[in-house]
């Protein structure tokens, strides 16, 4: 496997597999594989509490965003209605929607948490991102015109992509990204490139359209018109019982419209009661209408920076058709580890993430409950520095900046491939160079063939392609 096809239309730079013999890849392949069958042979109760925790706590977030927003025509409540909905969505959507798709929960056998029945509160549907993600991406990630995440099909973020005027405008589209995230994967979803080279079929076109109609129409109402009007229905009724005492000062718009309808008096006392209880009921719709749309502006943006922190940075790797032919499960692997990158920061902003910020990991062990993440790294680290691997991580604002230079600079024709991080030099965790991990002697606890071996483990949720392994 060689970064370098031979075309000199390619920028090239070489293989962070170029050193190692065909045995030592598949000796990787062994390890790598037995510290997913240790974790899966100690996952139980603790997990189970965590996921179930996790859950609770967003919906207890999410409630209490809502039944503060009752009274959102106050501007203090209105910021921290808003700003406890924007943490309930980023944490629905990162820690829970997005994991327990993945099926990291679908062991646990819950009827409730499993990836074949979960939906999220987000405008893909369910079905489309499961295949477009956790199949497409994770089996083919980081291989330029396979992996449909790559830049998104609407982004030139290496400079091995062919370049198209269109991509002038990809530091400006870029922020709408950002904003409005969710619709932009809904629509990435249908695959767009398959459907401009006709390779789509029609009836599988309606079908997604139909989807996304279905989700889009059932967001709207949740969003902008139910909790809205039930903020505005609270408040009303607060209005009723303390007869009118709450009332705030203005007048009501639709009070407004009846009298330009019409002078009489019957209308003018209906107008009179309207500018009494009506303004402020008005005036709590309308707040809540804004909240709902900035708290999911703010899920938006930051599920948007996570995301493409821990793909697009300089330290990450791309990959032809070609260089993966024949790929080996140790070659898959490989291919993971260095096609992302971690960002570093504090348990809380790991929570935050979903685990995310542990892309590496993510991109490893797909199916593994995203909490593990953080126990298994260190081992990962030990694998990259006996076998002279990188380990991509950096803080926040470094992956950040290096994303978006990317976007600015590759928006031109031309561009070069961004220096690479060499090997993982670190402290180290257990073995030496001659030994394997340690996590190689549990390998046995889970057999090979055993339906939970292995991240391509059947499942609802993680259907990735990988190699099979070997004896």
């Amino acid at each position: 496997m060689s970064i370098d096809t031979g075309k000199k239309t390619e920028v090239s730079i070489e293989s962070p597999l170029a050193h190692l013999s065909e045995e030592t890849i598949e000796q990787l392949a062994k390890e790598f594989d037995a510290i997913h069958d240790e974790v899966y042979a100690d996952l139980g109760e603790r997990d189970r509490n965590y996921i179930t925790t996790v859950i609770a706590a967003q919906r207890q977030l999410a409630v209490a965003g809502r039944v503060i927003l009752f009274g959102s025509k106050s501007r203090t409540a209105w910021v921290a209605g808003t700003a406890c909905l924007g943490v309930a969505k980023i944490l629905e959507n990162m820690e829970i929607g997005h994991n327990v798709m993945h099926g990291q929960w679908d062991w646990m056998n819950d009827p409730d948490i499993h990836s074949s029945v979960w939906d999220w509160d987000t405008a893909s549907t369910a079905e489309a991102w499961k295949h477009s993600h956790n199949y497409v991406h994770h089996t083919y990630t980081n291989i330029r015109g396979k992996d449909k995440d790559l830049g998104y099909e609407i982004m030139r973020i290496d400079p091995n992509q062919p370049w198209s005027p269109v991509y002038l405008a990809q530091p400006f589209y870029n922020l709408l990204l950002m904003a409005f995230f969710e619709w932009g994967v809904a629509l990435h979803d249908l695959d767009i490139e398959a459907i401009r080279k006709g390779e789509k079929p029609m009836k599988d076109l309606l079908t997604d359209l139909r989807g996304i109609g279905t989700k889009a129409r059932r967001q709207i109402v949740k969003d902008y018109i139910g909790w809205p009007a039930v903020s505005a229905l609270a408040y009303g009724a607060v209005q009723v019982v303390s007869g009118g005492r709450v009332s705030g000062a203005g007048k009501s718009k639709l009070s407004a419209r009846l009298r330009s309808l019409s002078s009489s008096k019957a209308t003018n006392s209906v107008a009179k009661v309207l500018d009494k209880h009506g303004a402020g009921i008005e005036r709590t719709f309308v707040a809540t209408v804004t909240a709902d749309f900035v708290a999911n502006i703010i899920r938006n943006l930051w599920s948007h920076g996570i995301i493409f922190c821990g793909h697009f940075p300089d330290q990450a790797y791309t990959f032809s058709k070609e260089e993966t032919e024949n790929e080996t499960r140790g070659g898959w692997y490989v291919r993971q580890l260095v096609g992302a990158a971690n960002i570093e920061g504090s348990s809380l902003f790991h929570l935050m993430s979903g685990n995310l910020s542990y892309q590496v990991e993510h991109h490893l062990y797909p199916d593994m409950p995203s909490t593990r993440y953080k126990e298994v790294a260190p081992k990962i680290k030990d694998i990259c520095e006996r076998y002279q691997l990188p380990y991509n991580s950096g803080p926040l604002m470094k992956q950040w900046g290096s994303v978006q230079r990317t976007i600015i600079r590759l928006a031109f024709p031309g561009g070069k491939m961004a220096p690479k991080p060499g090997p993982y030099r670190g402290e180290r965790v257990g073995g030496s160079s001659s030994k394997p991990s340690e996590a190689a002697r549990f390998r046995n606890r889970v057999p090979a063939g055993h339906p939970d071996s292995g991240p391509e483990h059947n499942g609802g949720g993680v259907e990735a392609k990988l190699p099979p392994r070997g004896e």
